[in-house]
This record gives structure tokens, C-alpha cells and sequence, in this order.
């Protein structure tokens, strides 16, 4: 998690909503790193999940991630969260909830629909303190 804070900070930077996401391989190296990045490359799908994933899977050659873990610093919107369910990762760990747009477990629960052919395992609050202060802190400077 504290690579994927890392790389939410590093959103600020670009006027982006600071999210950061890694994918660790089944060993827990890091396969792949984003940051959201939909300000700077206006794209709105360039998500910190997404471009995480898309990284992974250009290091394994592969859009099966079978045995990763995605590991962000906000629940995954139900875009994100489709895209973990699609990779075929094991597991997602996060740290905020989303209480607006969460969709694996707050709002909706994607990654757990049994009509999709994968399960997600979550894991939640790690470091939740430290990755809600840094979104409230975005926006409370914004405004």
C-alpha cells in the first residue's frame, strides 16, 4: 500500500484525484503501477487501476492475471472493479471505501457477482486512515 500512496501523491501533481494502484505478482513483486491519470492524459478511462493492470499484463505477456493482487488506495469504481474480475486477479486490497461509487463491496459488489464466471477476494481498510485523509485533503484544496 505505501507504493500505491506513493503513486497517489504523485496524481496531485497533474490535478488528478490522488489514487494510486500496484499489481503484485503471485511472489508479491510489483508487476504493475498507476496513478490516476485522466487530467493529464484526457482519457477517462485512465484510472490508477486500469493503468496498473494494463502494466501487468505487458510484464507477464498476458491479460490473465491469475495469482495477482491489485492493490489500491480507493475501492474501485465499477469500471475498475469489472477490469479486476476480467484480469482474473485473485485478490484486491484497498484502502478508503468508496461510499459514492464503490463497487467492491460498498455501493455494489462486482467482484463478488455470482453471475460472472470470477470471484475477487477483498481486502479491506489497509491503511485506511492514511489514504482517506490524503482524497479529503485533495478536495477540501480544491475547493
Amino acid at each position: 500500500m505505501g507504493v500505491a500512496l506513493d503513486l497517489a501523491r504523485e496524481a496531485v501533481g497533474d490535478g488528478d484525484v490522488p489514487i494510486g494502484a500496484v499489481v503484485l505478482g503471485p511472489a508479491g513483486e510489483v508487476l504493475g503501477r498507476g496513478r490516476n491519470r485522466r487530467e493529464a492524459d484526457g482519457d477517462p478511462t485512465a484510472h490508477a487501476e486500469i493503468l496498473a493492470l494494463r502494466e501487468a499484463s505487458a510484464a507477464l505477456g498476458s491479460w490473465r492475471l491469475s495469482g495477482c493482487t491489485l492493490v489500491v488506495t480507493l475501492e474501485p469504481c465499477t469500471m475498475c472493479a469489472g477490469a479486476a474480475v476480467l484480469a482474473r486477479v485473485d485478490r484486491v486490497v484497498l484502502g478508503a471505501w468508496d461510499p459514492k461509487a464503490g463497487a467492491t463491496g460498498s455501493v455494489r459488489d462486482v467482484v463478488r457477482d455470482a453471475r460472472l464466471n470470477h470471484r475477487v477476494e477483498v481486502l479491506a481498510g489497509v491503511r485506511e486512515a492514511e489514504c482517506a485523509a490524503l482524497l479529503r485533503d485533495f478536495f477540501t484544496d480544491l475547493r
